[in-house]
């Protein structure tokens, strides 16, 4: 019996799985080659059993017999019967094998009647008989070829599922997910012969109602025990649909299974393959069945927008956007293209990306007005040209330095482009008369401890003092709105790619401390941000997000080598290398002396800050503006000191200014 089960499970014959398709002339003549044996059949019936006597038939059996072949080769051509692969037959395969023969048959037949009608004589047993065929006879052909036709298609199509599913290299799966996204996925593989993935059941866990099975399949719930069944069971794989994905928690859902070395699967969305009949679009989605990334782990819903808001807001206008070739302002741009402004200046330092974008969105968006413009926000005077010419209605500024270890070596560049850059933009908004100014910010800008999130405070600070003195005057001024991001999951220099590049490297994957914890977002939740941002202020607001619960990094780590199939410790190892200058253990969304409102997106929040005068604090932010300008980084970060209170240095060289 074992010896049994070794050769079943061996690849004698899992070969089989990969010849090619019969091609079609071969399945037709295949079928005639099945119909000549049905009619033979039919005849030996009528000749034992019924006692016709053949030979006195007024048309020879060999004519007969051409005859019945070129009338069912034609409606084999008619219905088309030849048209699909045998090993994905489908019901409606077999309807139009029964359609093809009975309609042959009943045509013969009535070819029967109209000949005797015709001929008006009457049949004895001394006479010939006066009928090309036996009506009798046809009958018994119908049911006999379709018999044979059905068995021969389900012959081949469960020959060629045992051995798929005998076949050592098919990996038992079982699907996460009972309801309508996870059924399709199960009948998709079990339809599928060549599919790598053979489900064997299903998971459910509390949103899922069903107790009984499916599809023939067990149903289990998740817990220790279904993992040791798992092992015991050689079941290495779950999938989960990208419905169920947005119904689940990732992170805490799955992290079970991603704990005990158990590949997490996940499909491309996709509708319905019921009625796909050559199966080519189900092997191509199976095909493009995948591992999920850790950025599924993370992924919350998207912000759920005001879609007339925003298009209010930027249909027919100018839109600008600074760094519009980084991650953030790239996604931004391609948002804003949606909802049908005339005009899109993309406002950029790097050329190559610059020039990369501009290509893409000019295919995408040939009815929008694309604008790139190669400059630096540091400078004024290009500045004050660019708006001059373009005038735009609402600016996105996205544009900042906002690597921390870099910026704490070289805060005078940090001043020139976070606060320089976003003074000269504002100003420009204000001379210029733009109805908004949206500024990317960071939850770095929170109780600083680096100089890149003290400089993005100073800029916070600037603009939202500039819209308090200007609103005072002019109720029609520049409307300067501030929005607050976590880390952004695929930017540019973000830890996911810098950890897959080691992973792929061989490792070690280095974090900076055991305990370092950080908020995440995708680069779509943060451009909706800015966007629903743009239309819900009115101006000197900071908007927050709801970033739901932070991400250990080291657990971050740990699961981005799971997810490559990997154990981390043992193939790839994890080192720490200790807090970079001005890094600390966790971020904060909101400083303790702030308070928040809400808006009408449960996501989003006002933060209640500290007023500044901007009469007096331009003062002091032109005199650091003047002192970046000269290179010194000392008196530089002394200055954003005296600006930001609460900016308090931590594993910096700057921390002697603090005392």
């Amino acid at each position: 019996m074992k010896q049994f089960k070794d050769l079943k499970s061996s690849d004698i014959f899992s070969h089989w799985i990969n010849i090619s398709y019969l091609p079609r002339w071969g399945v037709f003549l295949l079928d005639l080659l099945i119909v000549l044996g049905a009619f033979v059949v039919s005849i030996v019936i009528g000749n034992n059993f019924l006692g016709y006597n053949f030979p006195q038939l007024l048309v020879p059996i060999h004519i007969q017999t051409l005859i019945l072949l070129l009338s069912q080769g034609l409606f084999f051509w008619a219905f088309r019967t030849y048209s699909g692969i045998l090993r994905y037959s489908t019901f409606v395969d077999t309807i139009k094998v029964i359609l093809a023969v009975a309609a042959n048959g009943l045509v013969l037949i009535i070819i029967n009647l109209v000949y005797h009608f015709l001929s008006s004589q009457t049949i004895t047993s001394s006479e010939s008989i006066s009928q090309p065929f036996l009506t009798t006879s046809l009958i018994i052909y119908i049911f006999v070829a379709i018999c044979f036709l059905s068995i021969w298609r389900i012959i081949i199509k469960t020959t060629f599922e045992y051995i798929s599913h005998h076949n050592k290299n098919v990996k038992k799966v079982l699907i996460y997910g009972t309801k309508s996204a996870g059924l399709s996925i199960a009948k998709m593989l079990q339809s599928n012969m060549e599919s790598a993935y053979r489900p064997v059941g299903f998971i459910a866990d509390q949103t899922d109602k069903t107790n009984h099975n499916l599809l023939g399949l067990k149903i289990y719930t998740i817990s220790n025990d279904l993992i040791l069944l798992m092992k015991e069971k050689d079941i290495n794989c779950i999938i989960v649909s990208p419905v169920k994905m947005k119904e689940i928690n990732p992170l805490k859902d799955l992290s079970i299974f991603i704990s005990n070395g158990i590949q997490v699967l996940t499909t491309p969305y996709f509708k319905d393959f019921s009625d796909n009949e050559n199966g080519n679009n189900i092997t191509e989605m199976i095909g493009r069945i995948e591992s999920i990334k850790v950025e599924d782990l993370l992924e919350r819903p998207v912000i759920d927008i005001d879609t007339e808001n925003v298009q209010a807001v930027l249909k027919n206008r100018t839109v600008m956007v600074t760094g519009a070739a980084g991650s953030i302002g790239s996604e931004i741009v391609r948002q804003v293209a949606k909802h049908q402004p005339k005009m899109i200046v993309l406002l950029e330092m790097a050329e190559s990306p610059l020039h990369d974008l501009n290509v893409d969105l000019k295919r995408k968006f040939n009815d929008i007005q694309i604008v790139p413009v190669i400059a630096d926000v540091r400078n004024l005077e290009m500045i004050n040209a660019i708006f001059a010419e373009y005038k735009p209605h609402v600016v996105f500024h996205a544009a900042a330095y906002k690597h921390v270890p870099l910026m704490e070596d070289f805060p005078t560049q940090a001043i020139l482009a976070n606060v320089l850059g976003t003074k000269n933009v504002a100003d420009c908004a204000i001379k210029y008369n733009a109805e908004r100014f949206v500024m990317v910010s960071t939850d770095k800008a929170v109780n600083p401890t680096n100089v890149m999130g003290a400089s993005k405070r100073i800029a916070e600070i600037y603009v939202q003092s500039l819209f308090l003195k200007e609103s005072k005057t002019n109720n029609q001024c520049t409307k300067f709105i501030t929005t607050r991001f976590g880390n952004v999951l695929g930017s540019n220099g973000s830890v996911v790619p810098f950890f897959k590049k080691q992973i792929a490297e061989g490792g070690p994957v280095t974090v900076t401390h055991p305990d370092i914890i950080r908020y995440f977002m995708t680069i779509p939740e943060a451009s909706c941000l800015v966007l629903e941002a743009a239309t819900l202020g009115n101006g000197g607001e900071i908007f927050c997000f709801d970033m739901g619960q932070p991400v250990r990094i080291a657990d971050l780590a740990e699961n981005m080598i799971r997810l490559a199939g990997l154990t981390p410790g043992k193939d790839i190892k994890i080192t720490y290398t200790g807090l970079r200058p001005g890094e600390k253990l966790y971020e904060e969304l909101l400083n303790q002396k702030e308070t928040t409102i809400p808006t009408k997106n449960k996501k989003i929040l006002v933060a209640k800050v500290r007023e500044y005068d901007f009469d007096n604090v331009s003062i002091e932010i032109q005199q650091l503006i003047e002192e970046a300008k000269r290179g010194s980084s000392f008196p530089t970060v002394e200055i954003m000191k005296k600006i930001v209170p609460e900016y308090k240095s931590k594993n910096s060289m700057y921390e002697k200014l603090d005392n």
